[in-house]
C-alpha cells in the first residue's frame, strides 16, 4: 500500500493548467455573518485540483460523519531535485482517502513530484495519511515537534483496554456504569486505526519559524486549546493563512480536556490563542480553513469565537450558582444540539474544559464524591 502505483509517472513538464486569479474565477462571492466567501459555495471534488491562485491549489478528501470532508492545500515548491508540489494536511488513512489521492496524483497533478508533506496538527484527519505519503514519495514530514510527538505516542499506544485513568476521568465527569462499560467495549488504540505509521523523524515547525515554499514565504503561528501547538502558515506578503482547525468559518473547533493533561486549562489556551491571532493578523487575509470554504473577515470570526465561549461561561457560572452540577449535567447549557451517543465523548471533554476554566479562574469549585466531580460557583 505504501508503494507508488505501477506505471505512475514521477514527473511532468509543468504545473497544472491555471486559468484565472482568485478574483477572476467567475464564481459569485457570498456573505454570511460578517464573513465573505470569495468562491461562494464552490469546492473541488475528491481528487480534483482547483487553482485558487497561481501556485496555490485546493482539493478535498472524505471524512466520515458530520465533518464530511477535509480541505487539502497544494503549494508549488522546489527542492534540490527541481520543481514539485508541497502538501499541507493529508486526510485519514482509509481507502476512500488514499483512492482520492491517487486520482489527484494521476489527473489533478498530472504526475508532478511531491516535495514534502506539512501537517498542521496531530488529529487523524490531518496526519492520517502523512506516513503513507512520505514513504510513497520519499519525502520529509514537516510538523510542530509537540504535535509530531503526540501523533507518534498515540499511534504507539495500541493496548486493548482503556487505561484506568481514562475511565476515572469519565466517571469524574458523571458517566454511569453502563456508559463506562460501552467505553471498555470499544477498546483503546482507535487513533492508530485511522493513521498510517508516522515517520520516525520530522522537520520542526516552531512558532515564528519561516518556511520557504516555492515563491512564497510562510510564517509559522502556533495556537493552543484545540491541540497543544497547532501550526498555521501565514503568507504575510500574499495575505493568506492556512489555518487548519485553528480558525474555522462556521463551526467551532473542539476544545476538550485531554486524558493526558487532566489539570490543564485548554479553554484558557484557546482564548489566549484567539487573542494572539487577532493581534497578529491584519484582518484582510484570505483564510484557508481545514473544513468549510475559504473566507475573508478573520477579525469578525475570531471575535465571534471568543464571545461565544465567554457567553457560555457566564451562563454556566450562573447555573452553577443555582445548584451543583456534574459535567454531563451541563450539556443543555453549553450545546445548542442534542448530545447523542455519537458525540457524547466529545461533549464531555468540552464540558470539562469549560468547568476547568471556571475552576482555574476562581469562579467555580469542584468537590469529588465517590469519584464524581460536582461543580459549584
Amino acid at each position: 500500500m505504501d508503494e507508488a502505483a505501477p506505471g505512475e509517472p514521477a514527473t511532468r513538464a509543468g504545473p497544472p493548467a491555471y486559468d484565472a486569479s482568485l478574483a477572476d474565477h467567475g464564481l459569485e462571492a457570498k456573505e454570511f455573518r460578517g464573513l465573505t466567501y470569495p468562491l461562494g459555495d464552490h469546492a473541488p471534488g475528491y481528487g480534483e485540483y482547483f487553482a485558487i491562485q497561481p501556485g496555490l491549489g485546493w482539493t478535498r478528501l472524505p471524512v466520515p460523519g458530520s465533518l464530511d470532508h477535509i480541505n487539502i492545500w497544494l503549494l508549488d515548491d522546489r527542492d534540490d531535485e527541481g520543481e514539485g508540489v508541497a502538501i499541507v494536511d493529508t486526510g485519514l488513512y482509509m481507502p476512500a482517502s488514499t483512492d482520492a489521492w491517487k486520482v489527484l496524483f494521476a489527473d489533478g497533478l498530472q504526475g508532478r513530484r511531491i516535495t514534502r508533506v506539512l501537517v498542521t496538527h496531530f488529529h487523524p484527519d490531518h496526519v492520517g495519511a502523512a506516513g503513507w505519503l512520505c514513504r510513497r514519495f520519499g519525502v520529509r514530514l514537516w510538523m510542530n515537534r509537540t504535535e509530531w510527538l503526540m501523533a507518534r505516542m498515540l499511534t504507539a499506544d495500541v493496548r486493548a483496554e482503556p487505561p484506568q485513568e481514562a475511565l476515572d476521568q469519565m466517571r469524574l465527569a458523571g458517566w454511569d456504569e453502563a456508559r463506562l462499560e460501552q467505553m471498555r467495549a470499544k477498546g483503546w488504540g482507535n487513533f492508530a486505526r485511522m493513521v498510517s505509521e508516522v515517520p520516525v523523524s520530522h522537520v520542526r515547525m516552531d512558532d515564528s519559524a519561516q518556511v520557504e515554499i516555492g515563491e512564497r514565504s510562510w510564517t509559522v503561528m502556533t495556537g493552543g486549546g484545540h491541540t497543544p501547538e497547532h501550526a498555521c502558515l501565514v503568507d504575510r506578503a500574499g495575505q493568506i493563512v492556512i489555518a487548519g482547525d485553528q480558525i474555522l468559518p462556521r463551526i467551532t473547533s473542539n476544545v476538550s480536556m485531554m486524558t493526558g493533561e487532566p489539570t490543564a486549562d485548554p479553554l484558557r489556551e484557546w482564548l489566549d490563542s484567539i487573542a494572539k491571532f487577532r493581534a497578529a493578523l491584519t484582518g484582510d487575509e484570505l483564510i484557508l480553513p481545514a473544513h468549510g470554504f475559504p473566507f475573508t473577515g478573520v477579525h469578525a470570526r475570531l471575535d465571534a469565537l471568543a464571545s461565544g465561549h465567554i457567553e457560555r461561561l457566564e451562563v454556566l457560572e450562573a447555573a452553577l450558582k443555582q445548584q451543583p452540577m456534574r459535567a454531563v449535567d451541563t450539556f443543555g447549557i453549553l450545546f445548542a444540539r442534542h448530545v447523542d451517543d455519537s458525540v457524547y465523548g466529545i461533549a464531555t471533554g468540552e464540558a470539562l474544559a469549560h468547568l476547568r476554566y471556571l475552576e482555574c479562574a476562581g469562579r467555580a469549585t469542584c468537590t469529588v464524591r465517590d469519584g464524581v466531580g460536582w461543580y459549584s460557583a
